[in-house]
């Protein structure tokens, strides 16, 4: 169990390290929500050489290759709640780092999580 804890906190920082990125990158590129099909395109290509884009992708890869690590060992009912640390390392990270505001209420949906992920760990009985 402690190889699995490692490896998936590693592989869960790759993941909130790639999703910031990726969250950032974008904001800066600017919501294609709003773009007709040209400006959607420019965007792609743009994607292709930004730098945070770029990086987060190959941190996000490097968290993909780490899952498949961990699933060649680990039950899936003990691995895949341990992807839910995603989610507290980035409720914490998104507010100091890409300046979102987390309300209360997500923090306690962030605590619950954190819970429910030690609450699973210790249940697969290492």
């Amino acid at each position: 169990m402690f190889k699995t804890v490692v490896v998936m906190l590693v592989a869960v920082t790759a993941g909130t390290i790639g999703d910031l990125l990726l969250a950032s990158g974008m904001k800066e590129l600017g919501d294609i929500s709003t773009m007709n099909l040209k400006g959607i395109l420019r965007v792609a290509v743009q994607a292709l050489t930004t730098p945070k884009l770029v990086f987060g992708t190959a941190m996000l890869a490097v968290f993909f290759f780490l899952w498949l690590a961990v699933l060649s060992w680990e039950d899936l009912s003990v691995a895949l709640p341990m992807q839910a640390l995603n989610y507290i390392l980035v409720a914490f990270l998104s507010q100091y780092l890409l300046h979102e505001v987390v309300n209360p209420m997500r923090w306690a949906g962030t605590v619950l999580v954190a819970i429910g992920v030690i609450m699973i760990t210790k249940s697969s009985g290492a």
